[in-house]
């Protein structure tokens, strides 16, 4: 069927997520849509049912999104309730949300005067299992650890600047950047503006990541790199010898592990004003 005959796909996934009346998980929506209409792409729509869910923090790097404002456009139907699972958003059952201006950039927040018992669920189907018996900590989400990299891009080893987060000419920015294979965790740009594309572990990173990550280095160098060389870097808490073999014949793939550290500060206990101080 012809795009121009049927409807924008946001549309469609309302009109199917609607007379539901349950939850459902992303995975039904696409069978719901393909069954209707078999030429949509998979990962346009998982892209579509991130910028309609408003508390999905990646939500804030698609186009629709991009303007701090109330959860109550025609791109705020859909509410995340467990990992790849959505129910349709009832403003008095999940509190108001919102798009906000912050110091990092724009983000999606819950109003904290709502008084129901449904917890802040920022991107949930982004949880993942977290091995803790690496040392050095881990992140609870990957999309904890995907943000912080997005607002404090690394310099790479033989590098002299840092990466710089990918903007795309139709104003996507590299966090989640969709792509016919599926969002890529982090696309950079380095001090040349050649392409380096991050993939996400919380804990031991597996094998399979290699495969993954090199999919969307795939993609990116078709559709993105006009030219340019395209890399690509696999963060884990704990790198896997199965990945260490594979990535052995992965030259342009650098395998990379995370740590966290808390620096704690003692607090001055005398108050300004107290004690003749001021």
């Amino acid at each position: 069927m012809s795009t121009t005959s049927r409807p924008p796909i946001w549309q469609l996934i309302r009109d199917a997520v609607a007379p539901l009346g349950r939850e459902t998980s992303n995975g039904e929506i696409k069978q719901l849509l393909l069954n209707a209409y078999p030429d949509l792409n998979e990962a346009t729509i998982a892209c579509q049912i991130a910028i309609c869910t408003v508390n999905r923090v990646g939500r804030v790097s698609y186009p629709e999104n991009k303007k701090p404002r109330l959860a109550n456009s025609r791109y705020d139907f859909l509410f995340a309730i467990g990992r790849g699972k959505v129910m349709w958003y009832e403003p008095a059952k999940h509190g108001l949300w919102s798009i906000v201006e912050t110091p990092d950039g724009l983000a999606v927040q819950r109003d904290e005067d709502a008084t129901d018992d449904v917890g802040t669920l920022l991107d949930i189907d982004a949880v993942e299992p977290v091995d803790d018996g690496f040392g050095g900590g881990a992140f609870a989400l990957e999309s904890h650890l995907r943000d912080y990299l997005a607002r404090n891009p690394p310099t790479l080893p033989g590098h002299g600047a840092p990466l710089t987060l990918f903007v795309g000419e139709d104003g996507r920015s590299g966090v989640e950047y969709q792509t016919d294979c599926g969002p890529a965790d982090l696309v950079f740009r380095d001090e040349a503006k050649n392409f380096v594309v991050f993939e996400l572990k919380l804990g031991r990173g597996p094998d399979a990541a290699l495969g993954q990550v090199q999919r969307y280095m795939g993609w990116v160098d078709t559709h993105l790199a006009n030219g340019k060389t395209v890399s690509g870097v696999i963060v884990a808490n704990a790198i896997s010898d199965k990945l260490k073999y594979a990535a052995k014949v992965a030259p342009n793939v650098r395998l990379m592990e995370y740590r966290l550290a808390v620096t704690l500060a003692p607090v001055a206990l005398q108050m300004p004003g107290v004690g003749g101080q001021q």
